[in-house]
């Protein structure tokens, strides 16, 4: 049922210590053949093929963000808390206190309050929430963002098609694309600093940089006539990605917002991550994702969520009202989610631990019917009793609501692997 106008306290565990596609396949096989992918550094081109594809911007609660104290409180009774129910913009639709900015932007939300992905494991739920499938040996499945980048060419855009802010490491390029192949794999900035080695080593001029960079494309055009194949091409173009990154450095570089918006946005780690991914999105990023940690809430429950839900609280608004205002928001589909929710139940320590069974995800912006909340769990938010929903499904509506059909497969290596899980299906009561 969608509602509204629209429808020492962690656990401890490891982790926590045109037609688009023709043009892209006729440019990247030109440019190839002529020696690389150096032709598509071209600005104007860049910003072409950006502004056919949607945008993605995933915030991943790390933890287990508390159901109870953000989307879907139940305020007096014994599995409540201490925090009150506030009302939102959106007629019938409340939220926890603790957000009194979202609350204000409720019309440009939808609340996803039936999830229910039986899976209580940290690093399991975040795989199954970040692939839209279940971890097994027999195969690794590539995260969402990789998806997304490899489904819309992002290998021909400037800035890398999957980029990660984390509050603390990276600086790398991760793993998680799978078979996709690292081309699509994530960029991590670690803490919102820039890509590492971005820039031209002491004493080597932009000049002989170029200069280096020709007879680099000149010899692979050679070896490529004989020997080429899909590790060629991943090779040639992490170079070519490595010199529009030196080339784009500026869009990383946050001290150039004005001093207003890093005070509005808020002057810690999470106000200044949002900002950069702002950034970054008005520059043609195809999928952000920004971290925010320390929701393991075993212990102080409560205390630790005032902090870190007030961060959230602010920031998140700010960038939303921010996307709006730019007219972002109508080609970038917003997703807040975790690993599971907390349990309703509250232990002897004043904390939440894992909970899966019925929790809640909330998203914004284009292909999903805005301003309400669709599903709706108990009194006590123990069972889904409407508009249970779980990982897959989600999975398949992310895709579809930035207009990628989710039932299409991936050609690799030989065989069609499909995009999402073939056994489920989107939710079409939320899309727009």
């Amino acid at each position: 049922m969608l509602q509204g106008n629209s429808c020492r306290y962690a656990c401890r565990s490891a982790e926590h210590a045109l037609a688009r596609r023709q043009f892209l396949g006729q440019m990247v096989a030109g440019t190839l053949a002529a020696g690389g992918l150096g032709a598509l550094t071209s600005p104007t081109i860049a910003n072409a093929i950006a502004q056919q594809h949607k945008r993605v911007l995933i915030f991943f609660m790390s933890g287990g963000l508390s159901q109870l104290e953000s989307w879907d409180p139940k305020p007096g009774t014994p599995t409540g808390g201490p925090f009150r129910a506030i009302p939102t913009n959106v007629p019938g639709v409340h939220v926890s206190e603790l957000m009194p900015h979202i609350a204000t932007i409720m019309d440009k939300l939808l609340l996803v309050r039936g999830v229910n992905t039986s899976e209580d494991d940290h690093g399991k739920g975040q795989y199954l929430m970040m692939t839209g499938r279940r971890q097994t040996p027999a195969e690794e499945h590539p995260r969402l963002g990789a998806v997304i980048a490899k489904a819309q060419h992002a290998d021909g855009l400037d800035l890398p098609g999957y980029i990660q802010i984390t509050p603390g490491g990276g600086g790398g390029r991760s793993a998680d694309a799978a078979y996709l192949g690292p081309q699509f794999a994530s960029v991590v900035l670690g803490n919102g600093n820039p890509p590492s080695n971005t820039g031209l080593s002491g004493g080597v001029t932009e000049e002989t940089d170029g200069m280096r960079q020709t007879l680099r494309r000149h010899l692979s055009r050679h070896f490529l006539a004989r020997r080429r194949t899909a590790q060629t091409d991943a090779y040639m173009q992490s170079y070519e990605q490595a010199q529009r990154l030196m080339q784009r450095r500026d869009a990383f570089d946050v001290t150039k917002e004005p001093e207003k918006d890093l005070q509005r946005y808020g002057e810690y780690d999470l106000g200044r991550h949002c900002l950069l991914a702002r950034r970054l999105l008005e520059q043609g990023a195809m999928c952000v994702q920004v971290s925010h940690s320390n929701y393991d809430t075993h212990n102080e429950n409560f205390d630790f969520h005032i902090e870190q839900v007030g961060e959230f609280d602010r920031s998140f608004a700010a960038l939303i009202r921010d996307l709006d205002d730019r007219g972002l928001l109508e080609t970038t589909l917003v997703i807040v989610m975790s690993e599971f929710g907390r349990t309703p139940n509250i232990n002897i320590y004043y904390g939440r631990d894992h909970w899966s069974k019925a929790w809640s995800i909330a998203m914004a912006g284009c292909g999903i019917q805005v301003g309400g909340a669709f599903g709706k769990t108990n009194d006590h938010g123990t069972e889904v009793v409407d508009g249970q929903v779980d990982h897959g499904q989600l999975f398949h509506t992310y895709l579809r609501a930035i207009g990628i059909d989710s039932t299409e497969n991936f050609r690799i290596g030989g065989r069609d692997v499909p995009m999402a899980d073939p056994s489920r299906g989107a939710i079409d009561e939320i899309l727009a």
